[in-house]
């Protein structure tokens, strides 16, 4: 089948902050929010100085060798685990949570960048190693989040089945009865549809925990390409990272950095996170709360644990694993144990990771070029018919529907309604009448003035109705805009941010992934239209 491939600039979506958008677009006013610009003279800058910060890549590799020892390893995956061992290796990372089927689309889009990227940039630089790593958020306890995702037009709800804490580690036991009304609406048979149900059992219903769920399906999904898949919950890394951890448990260092930073980035634009006090979080089973300080005592809300300083330091250096990051040093402890030089994310991602800026530099770690991922809009072909015949081009589908109705009925309309000459003419005429006024008597300007914005609000209403007559008369064709946003922009929200993978993929199999590998530009920012 016939693709068109068309990049829209983001800014013209209209699904993106001023923030990102300025900065893709290299303005002045986001210079203090980062440090390498996100192209490939970036990364070239961000490369020469990742030397500077080495990290324990045995201790790295060894952790990554037993994440994978009970799920069968790609021969490419293998290659680059080994040469992360290397000190011309580098890893190209993307971060999510373990949605359950992955959540999103875009949990797939962001880790076909960073393949994408990793690849590139491995031939651009022959001397040098790049691998693409999924870092997997395990440790994140929003189980409303995660443990929800739509398949066409039914939304899937899974509560975790009582569990609380960390959705990493909760048990995939009860997950059965949700897949089994998944596969009802699957359909019809056919090696799609029974590779899929097959693919889906094994991961969640083989694996005792969502994180080792989520690492299968995330391996046999992407491990051809040599993706790396990393777990951060492990009691080894956590080791590498009880510095900054002390630090904060004592010092609560990062609360007053990261305040002035989002003080400054407030001035113009929205902020994405807030840090607190104490940014950990205390991890055990079913639990993952908050570590607050009261006096001399620690304490974690909501249950009766807490300590004193030589307590909280024996059971931080005794088990660094129940300790766990929060949004404002989670970036922090990637770059400490990942040997990374780009980090690729989401609009809000993006957002928040400038204003940690100073908190790198000031514990002195590195802080990586950072990269707004792929977006991409699926076209299907009921819907690139509907955009043709309609008339309108791929930039403009990102218009409202109230935009699009309006256009189409001023290029298609057969009757003059519009009178933004006549408004115009009547706009003279009232600039004239006000001044005869005034020169009568200038205490009449005032009076002048409201009766002229009566008119202009009459003239309005006006234009307004005769607009509405236009539409009526079209009422079909306005229709067909209103089905064409709905397919496209499902409940007026992007597709990548509402729908999952498994209709595409029950459609073209692994070829879904082949389409999205083969066109993403990872160097060049644009929304992706693929018709």
């Amino acid at each position: 089948m016939t693709k068109s491939y068309t990049y829209v600039p983001y800014r013209e979506t209209g699904y993106f902050t001023d923030l990102v958008n300025d900065y893709l677009e290299g303005h002045d006013d986001t210079l203090p929010f980062f440090k390498f610009r996100p192209d490939l003279n970036g990364i070239a800058s961000a490369v020469g100085e990742r030397y500077k910060y080495p990290i324990n890549r045995p201790l790295l590799v060894d952790a990554l060798i037993r994440q994978y020892a009970n799920t069968g390893i790609h021969e490419k995956t293998s290659t680059n685990i080994g040469l992360l061992l290397n000190e011309n290796t580098f890893t190209i990372c993307t971060a999510h949570q373990p949605n359950l089927l992955t959540g999103y689309l875009y949990f797939i889009y962001k880790i076909l960048h960073a393949i994408k990227m990793a690849e590139q940039l491995s031939a651009r630089y022959p001397d040098k190693n790049f691998v693409p790593v999924y870092y997997m958020g395990s440790e994140d306890n929003d189980i409303d989040e995660l443990g929800r995702f739509k398949f066409r037009t039914d939304k899937f709800i899974w509560d975790g089945s009582g569990q609380k804490g960390a959705v990493g580690r909760m048990n995939t036991t009860g997950l059965r009865p949700l897949l089994q009304e998944l596969f009802k609406v699957f359909g019809p048979p056919g090696p799609n549809c029974n590779g899929l149900e097959q693919l889906i059992t094994n991961a969640y219903l083989k694996h005792g925990t969502i994180s080792e769920a989520t690492h299968f399906l995330v391996n046999e999904l992407f491990g051809r390409f040599g993706l790396v898949i990393l777990n951060p919950d492990d009691a080894a890394l956590k080791s590498c990272f009880i510095p900054v951890m002390k630090d904060e448990l004592l010092n609560e260092q990062a609360l007053p950095i990261v305040s002035e930073q989002t003080a400054l980035i407030g001035k113009k634009y929205k902020t994405q996170a807030y840090p607190r006090p104490i940014n950990l979080f205390y991890l055990n089973d079913q639990l993952r709360e908050r570590i607050e300080k009261n006096g001399a005592k620690w304490r974690v809300l909501n249950t009766g644990i807490e300590w004193d300083e030589n307590t909280l330091l024996e059971e931080l250096n005794n088990h660094p694993e129940r300790f766990s990051p929060n949004v404002i040093l989670r970036g922090l402890y990637q770059e400490t144990i990942l040997p990374n030089v780009v980090f690729i994310g989401g609009g809000a991602e993006v957002s928040y990771w400038f204003q940690l800026k100073p908190l790198f530099e000031h514990y002195q770690v590195f802080y990586p070029c950072i990269y707004l991922r792929q977006s991409i809009q699926w076209v299907n072909t009921s819907a690139a018919k509907l955009r043709k015949d309609l008339g309108f081009s791929i930039p403009e589908i990102f218009k409202s529907e109230t935009e699009l109705g309006r256009q189409y009925v001023l290029q298609n309309g057969k009757d003059d309604f519009e009178i933004n000459n006549e408004i115009a003419e009547t706009e003279l005429i009232l600039a004239t009448l006000k001044h005869k006024a005034e020169v009568i008597d200038v205490t009449l300007g005032p009076a002048t003035m409201a009766v002229m914005a009566r008119i202009r609000r009459q003239l309005e209403i006006l234009q307004k109705k005769m607009l509405k007559a236009e539409k009526n008369k079209m009422q079909v064709h306005i229709n067909r805009i209103a089905k064409l946003k709905t397919e496209l922009f499902p409940g007026n929200n992007l597709q990548e941010r509402t729908e999952n993978f498994c209709d595409y993929y029950l459609q073209s199999g692994q070829s879904f992934f082949d389409i999205i590998y083969e066109s993403i530009k990872p160097f060049d920012p644009g929304f992706l239209v693929i018709e």
